[in-house]
């Protein structure tokens, strides 16, 4: 497995610290280009608008971590938050669910689907 499980919000998160990254790195860039002003000007817009968007997206997760529902993990005992029908907890990454009808079974992104989900 290439990547780490995470919960959702700490997905989120990651995903608006590389975009800070990213925007920072190609206005670094841009000064590669000192002697073409309108090619740094377009990196350096570039790279301005990257560190935007992860401020919006920075704004977004906030508003949503306030309505997701808070529990304390059975494994390790400390309060997590979790978004949607199964999440992972954010400290010792044990799978959780508020869903009775999941309590067993292994974790799967996919049962946040409506789609892909049959209640029975």
């Amino acid at each position: 497995m290439l990547f780490k499980k995470s919960s959702k919000i700490n997905r989120i998160r990651s995903f608006a610290l590389l975009l800070v990254f990213f925007g920072f790195a190609i206005m670094y860039a841009a000064l590669l280009f000192k002697t073409h002003f309108l090619i740094m000007s377009i990196f350096m817009m570039i790279g301005f608008i990257s560190v935007l968007l992860s401020s919006g997206v920075y704004l977004w997760v906030g508003m949503l971590s306030t309505k997701t529902v808070k529990v304390i993990c059975p494994n390790c005992g400390k309060p997590t938050k979790i978004l949607g029908r199964v999440d992972i907890c954010m400290s010792c990454n044990e799978p959780l669910t508020l869903d009775p009808n999941l309590e067993g079974k292994p974790f799967d992104k996919k049962y946040n689907r409506k789609s892909s989900y049959k209640e029975g």
